[in-house]
């Protein structure tokens, strides 16, 4: 072997490994996204606080709209959970749970495909979320207004269909070479 291949095997090693720990630079975004999540338990606990303290002022309605909030924030709270689990399980380091009675049962077959389809249905269900407080809202929102977040809303929907049939055509496509591989 040559000096030159040598220095040039030697330098893809050393590429390959600087690559491969490039993945912990996203680690601090998790850090961060954890932070994000501490922000919404405390927003979560005003608000309900406020919901507390004013229940018996306000009508069945106004309570509706405090309450889909709660749950907008939830629901905003779990898709950072699958964000900061999925993500870095996934893209970072194995988490090594698999003896732990607390796991998530998705994280046992989480991949980027199937994280990209429970994120895409969680924005769906945020979204519903809002799209609800606008119809309940509706007396002081514009037409225009509701028709944006309906467009919006099925816009979701049409992407998180069109991510759901890609994954099955993949799907079935590797299942398909590897059915061809072993005969």
């Amino acid at each position: 072997m040559t000096a030159t291949n040598k220095m040039r095997e030697s330098t893809t090693a050393i590429m390959a490994q600087l690559i491969f720990w490039s993945r912990w630079l996203q680690a601090p975004l998790y850090l961060g996204l954890i932070v994000a999540q501490g922000v919404y338990v405390y927003h979560f606990m005003v608000e309900l606080v406020h919901l507390v303290s004013i229940a018996n002022k306000i009508t069945e309605n106004e309570i509706m709209l405090i309450v889909l909030g709660l749950i907008d924030v939830v629901m905003i709270a779990n898709l950072l959970i699958m964000v900061i689990i999925g993500g870095y399980e996934t893209f970072v380091s194995r988490l090594k749970l698999k003896e732990h009675d607390d796991q998530p049962e998705w994280l046992s077959h989480v991949n980027a495909a199937t994280m990209k389809i429970k994120l895409s249905m969680a924005l769906i269900g945020i979204s519903s979320i809002h799209l609800l407080k606008t119809f309940i809202n509706a007396d002081q929102m514009t037409e225009t207004t509701i028709q944006w977040q309906v467009y919006i809303h099925l816009t979701f929907i049409a992407s998180a269909i069109a991510m759901a049939y890609t994954d099955r055509i993949m799907t079935q496509t590797l299942m398909e070479t590897h059915g061809k591989e072993e005969h």
